[in-house]
């Protein structure tokens, strides 16, 4: 069932909205998916705020056109789904964790900051933790320095003598 002519302008302006609003795109064959499989891929994708799409590469190829996804535009053969997420590593992602799990789909390529990426480009995109974890871990490491400072202070604050009991039973003493 082929789209009409103002069917395709309508797919065109949605995946052209889509992509100004999206940091990453990637491509990959889904030759020989079960219908399961690829409702499977697209709940996973729709969970990770992942916009995945079936598209003719002629209409994608529109879309693209004059975005920093054009740079894609060489993969753009075969039988393809297009994932485009507004997270940097989200799209990447979802598709080689999936791919992970079902050979039947291919990792063709991607576009990421206005230049292409390979299969090895997308897989390693897709290796970058997520922002959340990102945050993370530099809030793990700021907090580092001041949990070792307290750790020493408190070990220091035995060997003195007790700790602030100590401290604290030698100042009525004292006066």
């Amino acid at each position: 069932m082929s789209l009409n002519r103002n069917e395709k302008a309508a797919v065109v302006s949605d995946v052209a909205a889509q992509a100004a609003k999206s940091q990453t795109l990637a491509l990959a064959e889904y030759r020989g998916l079960t219908v399961e499989a690829l409702n499977k891929l697209r709940v996973t994708a729709r969970a990770q705020g992942v916009y995945l799409h079936v598209l003719k590469n002629t209409l994608a190829r529109r879309a693209v056109a004059g975005t920093s996804f054009e740079a894609a535009t060489d993969a753009m053969v075969g039988p393809l789904i297009y994932g485009f997420s507004e997270d940097a590593v989200a799209a990447a992602k979802v598709i080689a964790d999936f791919a992970k799990t079902n050979d039947k789909l291919v990792i063709k390529g991607g576009a990421y900051g206005g230049k292409a990426l390979d299969v090895n480009g997308v897989k390693a995109l897709a290796a970058v933790p997520s922002k959340e974890v990102l945050l993370s871990q530099i809030a793990g490491l700021l907090m580092s320095p001041v949990q070792r400072t307290a750790a020493v202070l408190a070990a220091l604050a035995q060997q003195k003598g007790g700790g602030a009991e100590a401290v604290a039973e030698e100042a009525p003493a004292a006066a």
